[in-house]
């Protein structure tokens, strides 16, 4: 390479090589020192600029505050339901600032802790078949599987991939019904259980979690982008409110067994699918959830209800604004702008809803969840159907930073719907629920049609339920039609509001929406099968303890693990 070359090539970078290079000039005139001189600046030079450009997009590369809340219907928000009450105004604004999705679900529970297998599979981006349990139990029967359920998924979930991809990780939630060995590689984590009523014990905990880790970042002028899972105990019951926010609400921490709360008009109004009970066996009605919530425990009155919906909204209040504290606190550090924030629920709850006070159901109240989602490229006040699960978090949050996703991971990334690009990612939605008697519940949702169907062997209890969402939102059954109601209510249901299931009309339809479930049963690995379904040669579910060997490991695990 002639020297006038090289010499030309330089100049294009500064003045500084200039200097440098045309001393490089006078020595040998084979130009061997020339060239190595050349390619150790360019080296160098290409290094600096390199590094520099790195810095440039590591500084680029979008944030991740995902927030969860424990047992939150997307119906107690004002963004779902305009005749809520429960004042919520930061997650309003991201819902103002984002999107709002209409149908966003959880894939169901093998446990009467929902909260457990919900957690595994935003973290592990896997099907509900697919995921771990507890160290030591066996309630999902392929955990014994490797091809089901990998034995090294926690290094495949959302902290080891965002650890190694250079992320900054932190996390602050409720310990215990969750993913611990994903849990504890958060770089930083500050995991308890607060659910009581002062700000040291309730949700205010968790946000000072979060305001400092972020107060420690803009000390220490720390550029690697964060990924902050930002978790609540609340609303979750024990549902102690802060004095100030229960009585905005009219309710009391209503510990007496014996006697009923006390009435106040500032209550929440009861539910327009509100029932004293459920008309049937769902299969696990002596669940925990159903009997022995404190303050409510088998009580289905109005007075019960109401009191119960007013300390889970001053529950929910506070845990919006500890969320307004880190918006704020995001703003004055300049990174609000390119932070993706996700607003979110393990599963819903129903608090009287169709009789029923847990999670372990699946009407709408109890099975869709909160879904709200800010950030770049989202457009503001947009709002979409989604057909979304919890386990699609994962590869939507690999997607939105150029991270890739876990070769585990089974979720559907939500870019292109945040992106306004389509509406949907899936057409057919499946859940099941048997933490009680098996086979327990199932469900499948297509278009405007849902069916649940319940089967319990043990107690003969073989139902089914057809609705039409678009004609019947609320989900009314016939119970809902006794007059009696109606003054709690307000609510007066027509005719076709119901179940169709034994409507002749629809006929047509249970038989299609019955073998859309079965095809979605055995595509998903679900190892049961329902009264009135082929037994496909399954043999029964073996949900007895590992070997020994394992039993062993369990009780190590047990011994490390936190309290609930």
């Amino acid at each position: 390479m002639p020297c006038s070359a090289v010499h030309d090539r330089s100049h294009r970078f500064t003045t500084r090589n200039d200097t440098l290079y045309a001393t490089a000039l006078v020595w040998p005139k084979d130009g061997t020192l020339t060239v190595r001189l050349l390619a150790a600046t360019s080296v160098a030079l290409l290094s600096i600029f390199g590094a520099v450009h790195a810095a440039d997009a590591e500084a680029s590369r979008p944030n991740i505050l995902f927030i969860v809340v424990d047992d939150q219907s997307p119906f107690d928000l004002k963004i779902y339901n305009p005749e809520s009450t429960l004042q919520t105004p930061n997650i309003d604004r991201l819902a103002a600032d984002g999107m709002v999705f209409d149908a966003a679900y959880h894939m169901g529970a093998w446990t009467g802790g929902v909260c457990t297998p919900s957690r595994h599979m935003i973290m592990s981006g896997r099907t509900v078949w697919h995921i771990p349990n507890k160290p030591g139990r066996v309630n999902n029967p392929h955990i014994t599987n490797p091809k089901l359920v990998p034995p090294d998924l926690a290094e495949y979930t959302m902290p080891a991939v965002f650890n190694r991809a250079g992320y900054a990780t932190m996390r602050t939630c409720k310990r215990g019904n969750s993913y611990e060995a994903a849990n504890e590689l958060f770089t930083v984590r500050n995991d308890a259980t607060r659910r009581g009523g002062a700000d040291e014990t309730g949700s205010a905990w968790h946000g000072e979690q979060v305001l400092d880790y972020l107060d420690e970042r803009a000390s220490t002028k720390g550029t690697n982008p964060f990924l902050i899972y930002f978790g609540f105990s609340h609303p979750h019951d024990t549902r102690d409110g802060k004095p100030e926010l229960l009585a905005k609400y009219g309710a009391a921490n209503h510990a007496d067994k014996q006697s009923l709360p006390s009435a106040n008009a500032k209550q929440p109004a009861l539910p327009a699918n509100y029932l004293p009970a459920h008309p049937f066996d769902n299969t696990h009605m002596g669940v925990r959830d159903e009997v022995n919530v404190s303050g409510v425990w088998k009580n289905r009155d109005e007075r019960t209800i109401r009191n119960e919906l007013g300390r889970e909204f001053a529950c929910s209040e506070n845990i919006d604004i500890q969320i307004g504290r880190v918006l704020e606190k995001l703003e004055a550090m300049g990174e609000f702008d390119n932070t993706y924030i996700f607003f979110t629920a393990d599963h819903g709850m129903a608090i009287g809803r169709h009789g029923l006070q847990g999670k372990q159901n699946f009407y709408e109240h109890t099975w869709r969840i909160p879904f709200v989602a800010k950030g770049p490229g989202i457009k503001a006040g947009s709002r979409t159907t989604g057909n979304i699960y919890l386990l699609d978090v994962l590869p939507t949050l690999c997607d939105l930073t150029g991270t890739q996703a876990p070769v585990t991971s089974e979720g559907i990334s939500i870019r292109p719907v945040l992106e306004g690009k389509q509406q949907t990612v899936r057409d057919v939605l499946y859940g099941v629920y048997c933490g009680g008697a098996k086979p327990g519940m199932r469900c499948v949702r297509k278009g405007d049609w849902k069916l649940i169907k319940y089967d319990s062997s043990r107690d003969g209890v073989h139902e089914s339920q057809l609705f039409n969402l678009a004609d019947n939102p609320h989900e009314f059954i016939q119970q809902h039609h006794d007059p009696k109601l109606k003054p709690l209510v307000g609510a007066s249901p027509t005719k076709d509001q119901t179940n169709l299931a034994a409507d002749p009309r629809f006929a047509d339809k249970l038989v299609e929406m019955e073998a859309l479930l079965l095809s979605e049963m055995r595509r998903l690995d679900d190892p049961y099968r329902l009264w009135d379904q082929p037994d496909d040669g399954l043999e029964p579910p073996n949900l007895r303890a590992p070997p020994a060997r394992n039993k062993k490991k369990a009780k190590r695990n047990k011994r490390r693990r936190p309290p609930t």
